[in-house]
């Protein structure tokens, strides 16, 4: 896999797919861009996998990618920000999927290179980036795609600790963010359950078989040993229904899976970490909610 360095909003540009047999195509598309931690530090640091939001279709690298990775590396957190492959490049899953258990696996695999303790490897993700990190954190004893590539590795994909933010949770009719589960589950040629045909209240023709819509609905998937989860929305959020988080966090504390659901009544949807958005203004939900949190559960030592 080759490197190159040096940029204004990373140090090193990994592409993850360079060199793996059957996958070179998909090398362009799939890049891992790394900030390392700041200050200096004798022990190991943890780790975060950043997958920006975008419907599954494109990506808001800027706000949500960049913005996050320099927040976490000024609090001495390794920061991997993933542009994982999308429906906007004729991408449907499993690619999703694959990109971000090859970014885990990656991490752990180069840990004593880039100084992280392959114990403490976690993800966030907004919006469909969400229901990426929380599919990576439900699918990892289930779903393990790197295995079905022929891809021979001793480390986990599992990730250590997900934060979804405002995220996609649902692929049920009534409060699920349609284009997301469009550009996820692709159409009849890629999805086999998909079944193609206009429909009145599905204008683009897609619609899908009750099991894959139940299979991809994190809310109906928590296993035993889903790893800790935080996760934010608004209330006013107009874009993914506040409603999917609701029914992850009820999902979670049915499980008693260790999480936190913070929210607000108002700051809406694709914010990310941007400084000049209202909800970084008015909260720094960054510094207030999401760093406590990661003290508590012991990725950072300190505020």
């Amino acid at each position: 896999m080759s490197i190159n360095i040096f940029s204004k909003d990373y140090t090193q540009k990994v592409f993850l797919w360079d060199g793996v047999p059957k996958m070179e195509t998909q090398k362009r598309d799939t890049i891992l861009y790394y900030t390392p931690a700041k200050g200096e530090s004798s022990s190991k640091t943890a780790a975060v996998i950043i997958c920006p939001g975008g419907s599954y279709h494109h990506l808001g690298m800027p706000h949500e990618g960049f913005a996050s990775a320099r927040w976490f590396s000024e609090h001495g957190i390794a920061a991997f920000v993933l542009r994982y492959r999308v429906a906007y490049n004729c991408h449907h899953y499993p690619d999703q999927l694959e990109d971000i258990q090859m970014a885990i696996v990656y991490i752990r695999e180069h840990a004593e290179e880039f100084n992280i303790d392959k114990s403490k490897v976690g993800a966030i993700g907004y919006s469909a980036g969400g229901h990426l990190v929380t599919m990576a954190g439900e699918f990892a004893s289930t779903h393990n795609e790197l295995t079905k590539l022929g891809i021979k590795t001793s480390e986990s994909v599992r990730p250590d600790f997900v934060m979804p933010i405002y995220p996609v949770v649902t692929m049920q009719d009534d409060i699920s963010h349609k284009w997301s589960r469009r550009s996820l589950l692709g159409h009849k040629w890629s999805a086999p359950d998909a079944e193609k045909g206009w429909r009145p209240w599905n204008f683009w023709g897609h619609a899908y078989s009750q099991s894959l819509k139940d299979e991809f609905s994190m809310e109906l998937n928590v296993p035993d040993d889903m790893p800790p989860t935080f996760i934010l929305a608004c209330e006013d959020d107009p874009v993914v229904i506040y409603e999917n988080s609701v029914r992850l966090d009820k999902a979670l504390a049915e499980k008693n899976i260790p999480h936190i659901f913070v929210t607000y009544p108002k700051g809406g949807h694709g914010f990310g970490m941007k400084e000049n958005s209202y909800i970084m203004k008015e909260t720094h939900w960054n510094d207030k909610d999401l760093l406590p949190w990661l003290v508590d559960i012991h990725v950072v030592t300190s505020f």
